[in-house]
């Protein structure tokens, strides 16, 4: 299912309601989180069901909160939004690559897939609002550990669904996409299908250390755009572990840029 696209505002048009509203969302956001864990996720562990069960209905909540929060940032007019490709996310074993621009990315993202793993920055793990959704999903925390990407694969290989940023933090203003090996080791590792998404945010904000409060002088859009599968086979067969984790980095940086440029 997509999601519908809406015309943007003029320029400057509404800018401190939109002020209001950033801030209002980064606070529902917060609020959300601890909602979660205080409140939902005690009342689906009452419902019966084995580990993996509650697994999905913890991840599938997550989700469902993300889209309500996106659907929420949208009619207060604090953006607009598009996705193209979505039906082709969450099948078993994918690793969904993506590009992050912006700090709202992973919302819009795990909004559109009902059971997905996702690799989460450490130090959110620490952090009140958001430690009890992670823990409850069974996200992995990427620590810079070997452990991470073994662990990584392995769910990988269980046939879950699992999302990476191959940049490991936000784009830097006005330069292109860095990508580490990470997540291509990942996928050579265990990946089924390779997905890239494509994420533009027009005017940029949010991006790296940006405060929220510098928004832009018109409503944004966020557009997601999911590119054809790749297969990871042909990088894993006829190069040792480390050159073809190299490969398939470079494959999917100059996929990017070229993707990138052309939105």
């Amino acid at each position: 299912m997509e999601l519908a696209t809406y015309p943007l505002s003029r320029r400057g048009d509404g800018w401190l309601w939109r002020l209001f509203a950033t801030g209002a969302s980064f606070v529902l956001f917060g609020l959300g989180g601890v909602l979660l864990r205080v409140l939902v996720f005690p009342l689906l562990a009452c419902i019966p069901g084995d580990p993996l069960t509650r697994r999905r209905r913890a991840r599938a909540a997550i989700s469902h909160a993300l889209r309500l929060h996106a659907m929420f940032m949208h009619r207060t007019r604090v953006l607009d939004f598009r996705v193209e490709g979505v039906e082709r996310l969450g099948q078993p074993g994918q690793i969904v690559v993506a590009n992050h621009p912006s700090l709202i990315d992973v919302v819009f993202l795990i909004a559109q897939i009902r059971d997905a793993n996702c690799v989460v920055k450490a130090k959110l793990w620490r952090n009140p609002c958001t430690s009890g959704p992670l823990r409850a999903a069974q996200y992995i925390s990427n620590n810079g550990s070997p452990e991470m990407l073994e662990s990584a694969a392995d769910v990988l290989r269980e046939g879950q669904c699992l999302v990476m940023f191959p940049e490991g933090t936000r784009t830097t203003p006005g330069q292109p996409p860095l990508f580490h090996r990470g997540a291509a080791a990942i996928a050579l590792r265990g990946a089924r299908v390779i997905t890239p998404v494509f994420i533009t945010v027009t005017p940029s904000t949010l991006t790296k250390a940006e405060p929220w409060y510098r928004i832009p002088d018109r409503r944004f859009e966020v557009c997601l755009r999911v590119g054809a599968d790749i297969d990871p086979a042909p990088f894993n067969a006829d190069a040792p572990m480390p050159i073809a984790s190299r490969r398939l980095n470079e494959h999917l940086h100059q996929l990017f840029l070229r993707e990138l440029v052309a939105s």
